[in-house]
């Protein structure tokens, strides 16, 4: 394993590590997007469309990555976005991503539909950390998962905004992909020629979304698709008044997840945000949407000054992260670049990915001649 672990040096070769290690529906699921992908493919060719100009001579021996984002301090500018169902991807699940994360001193964020309670990450991630926040039809539900990230000093409570109903992924719609994994012929065929996988899966702790636990049995105990727990379960008619209230009843760093238009982000200020993901969840939800970085600057423009941008979607390399902060955002995060990693190697594979990002933005920093993140600027870009 750690052979091949070794020969992983990017989020590409993490992926073909993963696909081979998972039972297709479960790869599929991390991989696929909704409809015809284009958004999930234009996350990162975005990028491409821009070029960095460095500068030279500049005595960069010594050269600072941390940031802070959201009265976070991390000692590197991306973070590891919240994801749902780590355990279907590796035994460990959140456990490995948290212990990962508090190494490299970055924040970890945990979902509503971790796999893992938040008293327990707590207690293993003594770092930074953010509470994804999805708002359901039960109340007494969004009560609690508050309560609980307030009781277990979750740092930020982040609220999704773009899953008012699930997008249209065809990729689990072919697999049979459910949470959790219902056995059919066809995923009976592929966890057999996955037999680590099924091992790890059917003789561990019974799969389980604690925070979840107790409220309903989708997802848990009542195998469904996600985005049929998300036309079902959350609540359609959340609007900017439920957004305003839960930010004055956290009481603390509060952001949107999802925001991709330069009026939501201004609303997002208006109502107490304090840091805002601009996101197209991974191309999951609404295809043929814009990129994150190809809106990115108009955002910065119009709220950068008042509120903490994070770039989220597509960044597999330390210099998309140098580009995004260029633009103005704070710091980026992503889901898929870890859970390829944690699916290959547990928490070895998440400290491997996070290592190389770390050493390709420490590299590009130098090559571009910047000591601090704070020298990075437009200055720097040049679009094609």
């Amino acid at each position: 394993m750690f052979k091949r672990l070794k020969n992983c040096h990017n989020v590409q070769d993490m992926r073909a590590l993963a696909k081979q290690r998972l039972p297709g529906p479960i790869f599929h699921y991390i991989d696929g997007a909704a409809d015809d992908e284009l958004t999930y493919r234009r996350n990162t060719a975005a990028f491409d469309d821009c070029d960095l100009v460095p500068n030279v001579l500049a005595g960069v021996e010594t050269v600072d990555m941390s940031t802070t984002v959201m009265g976070q301090k991390i000692d590197m500018p991306i973070y590891c976005a919240p994801t749902a169902l780590q355990r279907l991807f590796h035994p460990e699940g959140e456990r490995a991503v948290g212990k990962a994360a508090t190494k490299y001193g970055t924040m970890f964020g945990v979902s509503s539909l971790a796999t893992v309670s938040v008293e327990e990450i707590s207690e293993i991630a003594p770092g930074p950390k953010m509470f994804q926040f999805y708002f359901h039809k039960d109340r007494g539900l969004n009560d609690a998962l508050m309560q609980r990230a307030k009781d277990a000093k979750f740092n930020v409570l982040a609220l999704t905004v773009d899953t008012i109903t699930g997008g249209n992924r065809e990729r689990d719609l072919h697999t049979g992909f459910t949470s959790p994994p219902r056995l059919t012929l066809s995923s009976m065929i592929s966890f057999a020629t996955h037999p680590m996988w099924a091992w790890n899966f059917y003789t561990k702790p019974k799969f389980d979304m604690p925070h979840l636990s107790g409220h309903v049995s989708e997802g848990t105990n009542l195998a469904v698709s996600v985005g049929e727990y998300f036309s079902t379960m959350l609540d359609q008619s959340m609007n900017w008044k439920d957004a305003e209230k839960l930010c004055r009843d956290w009481d603390g760093e509060f952001a949107l997840k999802g925001i991709m238009s330069v009026e939501d982000a201004k609303r997002a200020v208006d109502i107490g945000c304090t840091g805002i993901m601009v996101s197209n969840h991974g191309g999951r939800q609404l295809d043929g949407s814009r990129a994150p970085f190809d809106q990115l600057a108009e955002i910065c423009d119009a709220v950068g000054d008042k509120i903490d941008v994070i770039c989220e979607g597509g960044i597999q390399r330390g210099t998309h992260v140098l580009k995004a902060l260029s633009v103005g955002a704070k710091a980026c995060s992503g889901g898929r670049m870890y859970l390829y990693a944690l699916s290959a190697a547990g928490q070895a594979g998440v400290e491997k990915v996070l290592g190389n990002l770390r050493t390709e933005i420490e590299r590009d920093m130098k090559l571009m001649g910047v000591t601090s993140l704070d020298q990075l600027s437009r200055d720097n870009l040049r679009y094609r």
